[in-house]
């Protein structure tokens, strides 16, 4: 039988394998790739942080590659690229190469 402890460490640790294992699958975006989009949607980076809800600055910094998009942003940007018929080759984190 489980203890109310033993209960919440084998949760935690349950949640912590499942994160771990989504961190896997989610590509990343490189600059090279988010320009290509923006462009391939026919949209200025003003009208594409819009379309996203982010600042046009947001956009500039991921197409300069000053930054990266993160979590709901780079999930965001693969469902649009899919809906679009964009074929894009997001970079894959490196874990999912040494797992391939």
């Amino acid at each position: 039988m489980f203890k109310a402890n033993s209960l919440t460490v084998y949760t935690k640790s349950c949640k912590l394998k499942l994160m771990k294992s989504q961190e896997q699958k989610k590509p990343r975006w490189d600059s090279g790739s988010i320009q290509a989009l923006r462009r391939h949607l026919n949209l200025t980076q003003h009208q594409m942080a819009d379309e996203l809800g982010t600042r046009q600055q947001t956009i500039s910094e991921w197409e300069t590659g000053m930054y990266q998009p993160r979590g709901a942003s780079a999930t965001l940007l693969s469902i649009v690229a899919e809906r679009a018929k964009f074929k894009y080759d997001a970079v894959l984190s490196k874990k999912m190469l040494r797992d391939k």
